[in-house]
């Protein structure tokens, strides 16, 4: 397997769909709001086998200080690859300089995202308003 990753922000709105409901995430029903969105995140990397989109990570941030880390998915196919680590990685070189770098996981992602280097904030709950079920 030859994955090959990309900084870009245009994608289809089919395989955007694709990879979001291949993880069972409730935006991947909103295809078309997903291709703005990625037009609009300040940074976006992408996994590729072939034409098939198969994981991307991507952030928004104030441009000197703070990043989040909004998105980040791979293809359960494709899980084992080291793809989810690498996204990771090229992420955290290119906020390398800010002072903060931010994710929400979910509680059964806490290990993966450890072992990338976050730690889980003793003081601070992320919370939501929302109309999306996952």
């Amino acid at each position: 397997m030859s994955i090959e990753y990309k900084e870009i922000h245009e994608f289809e709105a089919e395989q955007l769909k694709d990879l979001f409901l291949s993880v069972e995430w409730s935006s991947g029903h909103y295809p078309d709001k997903l291709v703005v969105a990625m037009k609009n995140f300040q940074t976006v990397y992408s996994a590729w086998e072939g034409e098939k989109l198969v994981g991307m990570i991507c952030a928004m941030d104030d441009g000197i200080m703070n990043a989040y880390v909004h998105y980040l998915l791979v293809n359960p196919q494709y899980h084992g690859n080291t793809i989810g680590r690498t996204l990771v990685a090229m992420m955290k070189e290119h906020y390398k300089d800010y002072l903060r770098v931010a994710v929400i996981a979910y509680d059964n992602e806490l290990h993966f995202y450890e072992q990338c280097g976050f730690a889980k904030s003793n003081d601070a709950s992320p919370m939501f308003i929302t109309s999306l079920w996952t």
